[in-house]
């Protein structure tokens, strides 16, 4: 069995990293498979020594990082620990600011406190952060008032704005998400290292926030954990285990230049790891099982994730099982399902229970925001906040009646006081939209939104 245990940190391990091109040729054979959603660069030479130069630079993770993270999913996958997987839909340079790290981890860390001391679980925490900046798009081109150029793909392929100079790709802004990605993984280990995550400041986390019921009952669990605090205090208890807190990066391995450039050597074993995150997924567009990316990401030691759609079968999950995990290793492949409010009770139950049924344990996690996608009438991207509700209660049903373990919750969420979904006891109307509606790809939770649904995840998990 799989403990969920801190006894052996990341920093305990003792490895280097090597770029030798004669450890990482393997991992060029994605070129030789069908490729999609892959920006077309302008030009070769300019990609090339941008590709040459993430290869020289230093790994944004580390090894040793990614087999902890591994062992942590490994519990998640038995109903040991649940995994908190939130961040922005696409990260943009302009946005990667120290406020706004500092209040998606702080988003983050409340939730988690709510999961952990409601459902008494140990959360594994994990950000869409240091390296989102890229996004899968239905279509190659955008067309307004007749004029039709490139889409934006993320910060990372392009620029937002709509003209022809900013919507060419640019391959110098991989090397932009590199420093920006380690710039944000530069506070996030300040933060989380350095007494902000500090359990002892749970109510601090909650400053600066408007009132709501949210935030009031928030408030009172904060209370409830000082008194436990407290009482640990007048005995004598340790609470080393309270100042620092792990918390882990990820985001989708879209763009197959920058993940092969990151990708290192580890002295220890001779196995390549992806040192762009330690948590790497492929998306729902791109799990084509004779595509490039299930090639690039079969070859890499992450723990890996793969989102899956309604229509996905169970014969795709298990070709997907023996291509990426065919060791059936604890805490490889986390299996990320995305399937609608009015399609996971229907959908969900013959793939969970064809996994189950072939020795297969992959970790399950929901991501209940992709599959509830609308377009609000005055013309705004959104989603209702009951729809995602309603998958999760969905996603925890399923795997009730089943016997199996809900591993996850993967959001798209800000820890700031946007309003781009519908509902939440805020009362965000379509007119509300219009109020603060920031993101440029998908709409995502607020800091209110994620706190309410946090609390009725610990409710859930309360009950498994």
């Amino acid at each position: 069995m799989t403990q969920f245990s801190p006894d052996a940190p990341a920093r305990a391990h003792s490895f280097t990293l090597s770029a030798a091109d004669d450890g990482l040729a393997a991992l060029g054979g994605w070129r030789e498979y069908p490729r999609v959603q892959q920006p077309m660069w302008p030009s070769e030479d300019a990609r090339a020594q941008v590709f040459d130069r993430l290869r020289a630079a230093p790994p944004l993770v580390f090894a040793g990082e990614v087999d902890v993270l591994r062992s942590r999913l490994a519990a998640a996958a038995q109903g040991e620990a649940f995994l908190l997987q939130g961040g922005d839909c696409a990260e943009t340079f302009a946005d990667s600011t120290a406020d706004r790290i500092r209040n998606k981890i702080r988003t983050i860390l409340q939730m988690s406190a709510v999961l952990t001391y409601g459902a008494s679980v140990p959360v594994v925490k994990m950000g869409r952060m240091a390296g989102q900046f890229a996004k899968p798009r239905s279509s190659d081109t955008e067309t307004r008032d007749g004029v039709t150029l490139p889409t934006y793909r993320g910060d990372a392929v392009n620029a937002y704005a709509f003209t022809e100079e900013s919507r060419l790709p640019d391959p110098q802004r991989l090397w932009e998400t590199y420093t920006t990605s380690a710039s944000t993984l530069n506070l996030l280990r300040a933060f989380t290292g350095g007494g902000f995550a500090d359990l002892r400041e749970v109510h601090s986390w909650n400053r600066g926030f408007t009132s709501g019921p949210g935030y009031d009952r928030y408030e009172e669990l904060a209370g409830q954990i000082d008194k436990a605090i407290r009482f640990m205090d007048a005995i004598g208890a340790e609470f080393d285990s309270l100042k620092v807190v792990e918390f882990f990066s990820s985001h989708e391995a879209l763009l197959l230049d920058y993940e092969e450039a990151l990708s290192r050597v580890d002295s220890r074993t001779g196995e390549i790891y992806g040192c762009s995150g330690h948590f790497l997924w492929i998306g729902e567009r791109t799990r084509q099982l004779d595509g490039a990316h299930v090639d690039f990401m079969s070859k890499l030691r992450n723990p890996i994730g793969v989102k899956l759609g309604p229509n996905a079968s169970v014969d795709d999950a298990l070709r997907l099982i023996d291509r990426l995990d065919p060791d059936r290793e604890p805490g490889r492949l986390t299996f990320i399902t995305r399937m609608g409010a009015d399609r996971i009770r229907d959908a969900l139950p013959a793939l969970v229970e064809g996994v189950r049924d072939a020795g297969a344990r992959p970790a399950w996690v929901t991501d209940p925001m992709h599959g509830n996608t609308i377009t609000s009438s005055n013309g705004y991207k959104t989603r209702r906040f009951e729809d995602i509700l309603d998958e999760v209660v969905g996603f925890f049903e399923v795997h009730q009646s089943l016997g199996t373990v809900p591993g996850g919750l993967h959001m798209e969420l800000t820890g700031d006081d946007v309003t781009e979904v519908l509902g939440g006891s805020g009362h965000i109307d379509e007119a509300g939209l219009e109020r603060r509606y920031e993101t440029l790809v998908d709409p995502r939770l607020n800091h209110q939104q994620s706190l309410e649904l946090a609390f009725l995840v610990a409710e859930m998990l309360s009950r498994r």
